[in-house]
Formats: C-alpha cells, structure tokens, sequence
C-alpha cells in the first residue's frame, strides 16, 4: 500500500529566497548528495576491512580469526545502515539494494540447515538446494555449475527462480556463513558455527573448502557492489545527477520519498511491527546475528542525518550543510518545532532499544510472545517512527511537493491480512 501526496501547482516559496540568509533547495541537494556520497564511502571503507578478515579467516581459521571476522562484519553495518535513508527517493539506489542488503533469505539455498527448517517449500523450488554441497544444481529445468565457487555463480543463484528470498549474495549470505542458523528461538543465543566449518583441514559440518569459496566470493562481490553505489553519488555520477538536475523540488521529493517510507512501510511495517505481530524471531533483520537493535537504530540515526544535513564518519570527521530542517523551519517554524520533537521522541526509543539490547535481552527476545515489557520497547519505536511520518507528511504540504509516494505495509495499513 503507499499514500500519496500531490499538488495541482508548485509554488514554491523556497526556491525563491526572501532573503540573503534564505536557504537555497539546491544546497540543501548538494549536502545530501554529499552525505550519500560519505555514507557508501564508509560502506566501502568498512566492506574492505571485512574482507581482509575474511581473507585471514580463510588462510587460518581459528576461533579467533572467525571473532574477528564477525566483529568486522558488525561494524561494516554501521554506516551501511545509515544509507538506507536514500534508497526509495532513488530508482538507481533501490534497484541496486537488493544485490546487497537483501533479506529475508532462504538459507537453504546457500549451507547445510537445521532440520526444522523443512527439506522444501511449495513458494520456492531452491528453498533447500544447498549450493555449497552440491557443485551442481538442477531444478525445474535450471541447471547451474558451481563446481567452483566464485562471483559469477553467485551472481547467477541471486533470485533464482524469481523468488526473492533466493538470496546468494550481501551482507545477510555473508551473515548467515559467519554465525550459522540462529536456532535459539526467543531464547538468548545467537547463530554459533565453529571455525572448523572453514578449516578443510579439520574440517566439520562437510565441504569446508567450498564454504571458504563461498565466503570469499560474497565479501568480494559486496566490495565491488559498493564501489559501484559509491561511484554513483561523486561529481558526475548518475545518482548525484539525478538529485541536482531539473526542478529542485524532484530533488526534494526524492529526500522525502525515502525519508517517510523508511520510517514507515518499511521500518515500522515489515521490519518491525510485522515481527511484533507475529512474535517470529525469524522476522528480524540481523537474525543470524543478533543485530537487529543496532540495524534499526542506525536507521533512525540515517533519518535525522538526511532531515538534519550531519553525518559523522566512521572516522569522526563531520559531513554538513544546508538542510531540510532549515528549510522548513524558514517556511513553517511551528511545523519545524513539531518534526524535530516527532524525531527526538524516535530516536531515544530507539536509544531505549538498543540499550535494553545491550544489556542482555536482544531483538529476537524483545519480540517474543509473552514478554509483554520487551514488546512495549518495540512498539515504542514504532509509534514514533509512526508519529514522524505524520509529521513529514505536513512537510509535503507545506513544501508543496507533489509526486512523493510514501510506501505501507499490510501490518501498519491492513493487519488482518498478515493473519490471512
């Protein structure tokens, strides 16, 4: 479902200053182009740091290399997560997304699985073909040679089948061959895979040297991906063009477009409310890993860094400039005072969260039947992030933009259908 906003006319006060001191729309596009520009930037930085500890995983695996491996991977989501806040403004972003941050995933396809997990499902003929097993793989008149490992096979296994959920590739298959199955349930407990499942050596759970292919074919393909994502937002790049030409209201509904469907359809509706809902410890983000608290906190962290013009590096170092809250604060300051408060409420929920998280009881736990307190902290999230969105949705109107469509979800717009 999404909501749509329209007007018959632009009018638009701020693209033309009343002022000296009046903020001009098109700085405001240049400090969000610059800010998506930082973002992939750290992905890419922290996507390389990930693959050289895979690199050392592979060449020694040890407990204490696959440690490291994952920590690296965790920190690597960090700044990913905050560039989520571009991806439905912009066709170039969400037509790449899947390639990297696609999710949920069968994991069948990829590794060995527990046997709750079914041999197979009537929606997908891959659900469990396990590609690390078998160098050959025929189904349903699709034949694919993975007698070795590499990004080609990858690339050729990515929605096999036109089903989504035939993930092969980003940052969760990464996250899946790191931690393993997470079959605790509600219970505390994350994915637990040993290091000898990469160790041919000593090896454990079978086919450790096509497991390590695997492994390094994804962290590389991830490398390469953001490289692209990156390269798209510098001077000249396509996704940077296509915010600064034209009309800079199309620029401003491309900020407002990703700023209100994050918070919304999919943030609040499918990665959180729909879990909630359900009690499904298999509907979190980060499942394998038990990161789904900071997942969702870096992603309100990405809304206020788009509204706010302000990202802080992974270095520290700050990226600013003109911003959006400017400008509606110059055309509505009882309106700017409205959103900054619908935001602040948002993120020290998500505050909440995250450190409720970090004190022992994680996301999976939190969403679990009966814990009526954990289920409180979540929905607190919710209702904030379900609060801003009423908030920019004024800001459309105010800005009149027209052709913002703010994406839903059955949980949020329609819950009986989730039950269906």
């Amino acid at each position: 479902m999404k909501h749509a906003f329209g007007t018959a006319a632009l009018v638009l006060a701020f693209a033309v200053p009343s002022s000296a001191s009046a903020v001009e729309a098109s700085a405001v596009l240049e400090t969000y182009s610059n800010i998506a520009l930082a973002g992939y930037q750290d992905s890419l930085e922290t996507a390389k740091k990930l693959d050289a500890a895979i690199d050392e995983l592979a060449a020694d695996p040890t407990q204490e290399t696959l440690r490291a491996a994952r920590q690296a991977w965790l920190q690597a989501r960090v700044p990913y997560q905050q560039t989520e806040a571009f991806r439905f403004g912009n066709p170039i972003v969400d037509e790449w997304e899947g390639r990297v941050n696609a999710w949920p995933l069968d994991e069948g396809l990829i590794d060995y699985v527990d046997g709750s997990y079914g041999a197979e499902s009537d929606a997908n003929a891959f659900y469990s073909v396990n590609v690390i097993a078998n160098p050959k793989i025929s189904v349903g008149g699709t034949d694919v040679d993975a007698s070795t490992i590499n990004a080609e096979v990858l690339e050729s296994l990515q929605e096999i089948g036109g089903i989504e959920a035939n993930v092969s590739r980003g940052y969760h298959a990464i996250e899946f061959l790191l931690w393993g199955q997470d079959l605790n349930g509600s219970d505390a407990g994350a994915g637990a895979r040993p290091a000898t499942e990469f160790d041919p050596a000593n090896c454990t759970g079978g086919h450790c040297e096509r497991r390590v292919q695997y492994l390094t074919a994804a962290s590389d393909l991830l490398v390469t991906d953001l490289q692209e994502m990156a390269a798209n937002w510098e001077d000249g790049g396509a996704a940077r063009l296509a915010v600064a030409e034209g009309d800079p209201a199309n620029g401003l509904t491309k900020i407002l477009t990703g700023l209100g469907s994050l918070s919304y359809g999919e943030l609040a509706g499918e990665r959180m409310k729909l879990g909630l809902m359900l009690h499904d410890p298999e509907e979190e983000h980060d499942c394998f890993s038990d990161n789904t608290h900071n997942s969702h906190f870096y992603d309100v962290v990405g809304i206020n860094n788009v509204y706010h013009g302000r990202y802080q590096r992974v270095d520290g170092s700050m990226v600013e400039g003109a911003s959006l809250a400017e400008l509606v604060r110059e055309t509505d300051p009882g309106l700017a005072d409205e959103v900054e408060t619908r935001l602040k409420e948002t993120m020290e929920a998500a505050k909440t969260l995250k450190a409720r998280a970090e004190g022992g009881e994680v996301y999976d736990q939190m969403i679990g039947e009966g814990n009526s307190e954990g289920n409180a902290v979540v929905q607190a999230v919710i209702d904030g992030l379900m609060a801003q969105t009423r908030s920019l949705e004024r800001v459309i109107t105010a800005l009149d933009l027209g052709g913002v469509t703010i994406e839903g979800s059955d949980s949020l717009d329609n819950p009986g259908a989730v039950f269906e």
